[in-house]
């Protein structure tokens, strides 16, 4: 098992990678980190809002794929079943360092959907974006997790309900509440 002589189709490549990788081959966890460790980042920064915290919940989430990645029988999309594992190690991280923020936020509802565009942003948006994600980690746990996978990861629904262990119709719920929210603050902010 020297050579990966996959081709590159996401999903099915992964699974793959992902089933050779729990049969003890090193190459394939390498292929499978390299592919995902900057969403992984991205994610574990979206939750926490900083950069070292970010790298630490990053580290611990490739020592437990390395450790559990036996335990993936491709029932669910690999990056589904890998970001169930970044969410639950950034949400304990998040506990064992007990952030509970009661901040209100301020920001404006409608860069959810700018922010998981690929369309460079200018100074002020890329300034607005961050505050946005920093609104966005002091809503309720619930509304929180659901806008990260959905905007922020672009989930579809079913994939974050997958993820968080939850039905369609609360993520939904979910995400309704936190623009509810968040322009709710807006207007009493503008």
């Amino acid at each position: 098992m020297s050579d990966i002589s996959l081709v590159d189709d996401g999903k099915d490549c992964d699974r793959d990678l992902a089933m050779r990788a729990g049969a003890g081959c090193r190459q394939a966890f390498s292929h499978l980190m390299n592919r995902h460790y900057d969403h992984i980042h991205r994610l574990a920064w979206r939750f926490c809002g900083k950069r070292e915290l970010a790298e630490d919940i990053a580290h611990d989430v490739c020592v437990k794929l390395a450790r559990n990645i036996k335990s993936y029988r491709g029932e669910a999309a690999f990056s589904t079943w890998l970001y169930r594992i970044v969410f639950t190690t950034a949400v304990d991280s998040l506990r064992r360092a007990q952030r509970v923020h009661i901040a209100e936020p301020s920001h404006v509802v409608s860069l959810i959907e700018r922010s998981s565009e690929t369309s460079p942003l200018t100074p002020e948006e890329a300034m607005l974006n961050g505050e946005l994600w920093d609104a966005v980690r002091d809503l309720s746990p619930q509304q929180r997790d659901a806008v990260l996978l959905v905007y922020g990861e672009d989930f579809a629904h079913a994939e974050a309900a997958e993820v968080l262990g939850c039905t369609e119709k609360t993520v939904s719920w979910h995400l309704f509440e936190a623009k509810k929210r968040l322009k709710f603050i807006l207007e009493a902010t503008g």
